[in-house]
């Protein structure tokens, strides 16, 4: 087992099934993430990071290993059956290439989408389940609102309620895509880390 995993609440099956029981690093393809004690490094590449069953009907994607980690930890109890689900990292920023490569080898999938619960996170919500229907969302910060385009239209929709719900209603879309968010914390790395501390305290 991977003492800093297991230090954070990463069961062991879950090591197992991640593949890092023995190392924190996780390979883009000529980009490596790199996990460690105070330090987390997450590449930015034309790369993706993947785990599980490649034809699983549900694919989970976020900007990293160790958020997938994280969430899949914090909420294993969804997924009792780890065959039917799949997991994918773009590093920092998603890319088209990622994107299309995503769309075009995980057809008629359940997508599932993991970014963080900021403003950038939400803007990555919508850029990312447009592309997953063959769209492209442009977004402009604009006063205390963001500028969406798609498609020809454009929308402003202010910081409070910007969500990809509200974006696809705005624009008449629906991308099938749900996304999942902490309630109290930036990501769900964060969240299990704090959870893991309260319980040392």
């Amino acid at each position: 087992m991977n003492e800093l995993l297991t230090r954070l609440g990463v069961p062991p099956a879950l090591q197992a099934w991640f593949n890092c029981e023995q190392h924190t690093t996780f390979d883009y393809g000529g980009a490596t993430e790199i996990f460690a004690a105070g330090f987390h490094k997450v590449p930015t590449t034309p790369n993706v990071w993947l785990a599980g069953n490649r034809s699983a009907s549900e694919v989970v994607i976020t900007h990293s290993a160790m958020e997938a980690i994280a969430y899949l930890s914090i909420h294993l109890d969804h997924y009792p059956d780890l065959d039917r689900v799949a997991f994918i990292a773009t590093g920092n920023l998603p890319s088209a290439g990622q994107l299309q490569w995503i769309r075009s080898n995980f057809k008629r999938r359940k997508f599932t989408l993991v970014f963080g619960s900021d403003l950038l996170g939400t803007v990555t919500d919508i850029k990312v389940a447009a592309a997953l229907k063959g769209r492209s969302a442009k977004l402009f910060l604009k006063d205390d609102s963001i500028l969406c385009q798609t498609n020809g239209l454009s929308h402003n929709i202010p910081f409070s309620n910007l969500s990809l719900h509200v974006f696809e209603k705005d624009f008449g879309l629906r991308t099938g895509n749900r996304t999942r968010k902490p309630k109290h914390f930036l990501s769900f790395l964060d969240q299990l880390q704090s959870d893991r501390l309260d319980t040392l305290i």
